[in-house]
């Protein structure tokens, strides 16, 4: 019993050292199968990690993302280090982002603000499923982010680049709540447009913000857009995206110029407008508050301003090309042509309207038409003091165009004209026209008026003298005017009508033709002859009339009457000479005037037919000539020739007395008697009334009561008697019937 138990503590101990042995080898198992234990923090670190991941969402879709190679939480001051760092910005949609990567930055916890001071690359609207374009790409360095908002900025230099241009700034900051991008200073940017016509624009401005969901940019306080040879100068400028592509530009005070191809044009206007097509390429401008558009070319100067200007462009290989454009309110439009070497100096145009209306031709370089679209003035100012000043004022304008923008026609409508004299015409009253309708001519190298048509309603005036008719037309170079369509011109002196005028504007001279009815007033000092009277107006009709030598000498031509009250002349031809007093009249030639005498209640009508007159006003002397009938009265005198001599009485034109010759007959009836005289020569007076024949055997026969036949015949007409003489050793014959 003594032996076993000296085993049992020895058996123990084998049990206890197999135990310890099998725990031993179990310990050496497990701890061969554990995770090697890390290796202590550094001090300061609470915590340390690599690829890590944080993600903050709004309800049950992402807001933010930060990934980072390398992660460590450092102590004091708290703060969170990241290497390798990629930021995600999600949109609304849950689907886009915003992309941020940097190398290294600082996650501060307590503020919730992410930092790095290198450099920093920023992509805005990427896709979590493949990318399907980058829309902005931003790098830059100091960027800081707020968790909280999500705002990320930067005071630091800035790149960015987006798929149709690049550009920089100097700091820069990012709101994805608001999805803004703001540049703050000094940004430039060159933006190359769709498609291979494009041409690139190059944008500068002092600060930028982009509206995402807008859709536009904002440039502020200023901006300058460059694109080939124009620059736009201006304040607050909005542009418009759509599609990815600058589709609308608008800017505040803006100023801009643009030289291609000999043309320097330039562009000012309080608010600037631009509609540019998906390629990039210029549409359409509008101009409002002070718009100013001013072209220059080698043949002159173009300057159009209104309250609002629209221009519309077509794109070419090599240009944006100028089409048309439109000033409204207050619209002014001058020309200042260049004078050509050899050609005269050409006039200087100004139109004014409501509405002006350009219209240019292919190739934007010169002007095809120009119209009002409202009520309109156009000045013509000479660049000579010699030349002629007008105007015109229309209801509406319409203004074509040859070459070197050089007038060719002007057409307007209810319009009214005014034309002052130059220097050498100096103390010549203006020419004024009115009529619904104009259209001018010019010469187009020297811009000289060489024709001007009005028609329906023309009024003409030109100091004292007046004219209407339906139709007119102006020779500038020969000075003459011509009326047509119930022509009717008029002054002091009288009034002229016919179907067709043509006046001599230096000389007053006129031709017309048709129907022509003229008047002339009265007086001596009017010229008007006394072979009918010369207090009366004179009144003329014929087929032709014709002034000469500044109206000094008619003619009037074609079924010619003349009358002044009840005293009358016909003829087929009739010339009267104003300032030599003098009138000639010929075929079938008729005069009457009425003649009131105190021996009779009523006044007699002298009528006298002939073939010619020959009126002298000095002497009052009618010479007659062929075919001569004359009848007073009771009396008619029937000759070859008659010269009467009138007088001019209070009462009016009589006649003093008459010498018939050739051929002469006298018939004077008496109640149922008459009586005859014949001779070669015959004297009457017409105060006395007394007859004396001479000359070819004078003979006074009466058919109921005989003949008288002598050397001279004294007849006294009043009361039926005469005296015979005969030829010495001839006596005198007399036979008288008894009954």
């Amino acid at each position: 019993m003594r032996g076993k138990r000296g085993l049992l503590p020895l058996a123990i101990a084998g049990i206890l050292a197999g135990v310890s042995f099998t725990y031993w080898q179990r310990r050496q198992a497990q701890q061969s199968q554990s995770p090697v234990q890390p290796a202590a923090l550094p001090p300061g670190i609470g915590a340390a990690a690599r690829d890590w991941l944080w993600s903050r969402n709004i309800g049950d879709r992402p807001r933010v993302e930060i990934r980072a190679r390398n992660f460590r939480h450092l102590q004091a001051p708290e703060r969170i280090e990241l290497e390798q760092v990629e930021l995600r910005l999600y949109h609304s949609d849950g689907r886009r982002f915003d992309q941020v990567r940097c190398a290294h930055a600082v996650f501060d916890p307590a503020q919730a603000i992410l930092q790095s001071q290198g450099e920093v690359e920023f992509t805005m609207g990427l896709r979590a499923e493949p990318a399907l374009g980058r829309l902005v790409w931003i790098r830059a360095s100091g960027v800081t982010f707020d968790n909280r908002t999500g705002r990320v900025w930067t005071e630091q230099p800035t790149r960015f680049r987006f798929d149709q241009g690049e550009g920089s700034a100097v700091g820069a900051s990012y709101d994805p709540g608001s999805r803004e991008l703001h540049l703050h200073s000094k940004v430039e940017l060159s933006w190359r447009g769709r498609g291979p016509r494009s041409r690139p624009m190059r944008l500068e401005a002092g600060e930028l913000i982009y509206k995402e969901n807008d859709a536009v940019v904002l440039l502020f306080p200023w901006a300058r857009l460059h694109r080939q040879n124009a620059v736009l100068e201006a304040g607050d400028t909005l542009v418009i995206l759509r599609e990815g592509s600058i589709r609308e530009v608008q800017a505040r005070r803006a100023r801009g110029q643009e030289r291609s191809e000999g043309i320097l044009r330039s562009l000012a206007a309080d608010h600037v407008r631009m509609e540019l097509a998906p390629s990039g390429e210029l549409e359409k401008l509008t101009a409002e508050g002070g718009a100013r558009l001013e072209s220059k070319t080698a043949s002159g100067q173009t300057i159009v301003t209104a309250t609002r200007m629209d221009l519309t462009f077509e794109a070419s290989a090599r240009a944006t090309i100028l089409r048309s454009a439109q000033g409204t309110g207050n619209a002014s439009l001058v020309a200042q042509p260049i004078s050509r070497p050899g050609s005269p100096p050409a006039e200087t145009r100004r139109l004014t309207s409501e509405v002006i209306h350009v219209e240019m031709r292919p190739g934007g370089e010169e002007i095809e038409q120009v119209r009002t679209d409202a009520p309109g003035s156009l000045e013509f100012v000479p660049d000579r003091n010699d030349r002629p000043r007008r105007w015109v004022q229309a209801e509406r304008l319409w203004i074509h165009y040859g070459e070197a923008n050089r007038v060719r026609t002007v057409r307007a409508v209810e319009v009214l004209t005014r034309s002052e004299p130059g220097a050498e015409g100096r103390g010549q009253p203006p020419v004024e026209t009115r009529s619904r309708d104009l259209l001018a001519h010019f010469e187009v190298r020297s811009g000289e008026l060489l024709r001007l048509e009005q028609w329906n309603d023309f009024h003409y005036r030109e100091g004292g003298r007046e004219g209407r008719a339906g139709r007119a037309v102006m020779d500038e170079r020969a000075g003459k005017i011509l009326l047509e369509d119930s022509a009717r011109l008029w002054d002091a002196e009288g009034a002229i009508a016919g179907e067709r005028l043509e006046l001599d504007r230096a000389t007053g001279d006129i031709v017309a033709q048709g129907r022509v009815r003229a008047s002339r007033r009265g007086g001596r000092a009017s010229g008007a002859t006394a072979i009918l009277s010369d207090r009366e107006n004179l009144e003329a009709q014929a087929d032709r009339m014709q002034t000469f030598e500044r109206r000094s000498r008619v003619l009037y031509e074609g079924r010619v009457r003349l009358w002044q009250g009840s005293n009358r002349l016909e003829a087929h031809r009739v010339e009267i000479d104003r300032s030599g007093r003098r009138l000639i009249a010929e075929g079938d030639l008729m005069t009457q005037f009425l003649e009131l005498r105190a021996t009779r209640p009523h006044p007699d009508v002298v009528v006298v037919h002939a073939d010619r007159l020959v009126y002298e006003d000095e002497q009052r002397l009618a010479h007659y000539i062929g075919g001569v009938r004359l009848r007073r009265a009771e009396l008619e005198i029937q000759a070859a020739e008659l010269k009467a001599w009138l007088k001019e009485a209070p009462e009016g034109t009589t006649l003093e007395r008459a010498v018939a010759s050739g051929g002469v007959r006298l018939i004077h009836r008496s109640g149922a008697r008459v009586r005859t005289g014949t001779a070669q020569l015959a004297e009457y007076s017409a105060r006395e009334e007394r007859a004396v024949l001479k000359e070819g055997e004078p003979e006074v026969a009466d058919a109921g009561k005989g003949l008288a036949r002598g050397r001279r015949i004294s007849w006294r007409l009043r009361d039926d008697s005469f005296e015979v003489e005969g030829e010495p050793g001839q006596p005198a014959l007399s036979r008288l019937r008894r009954r």
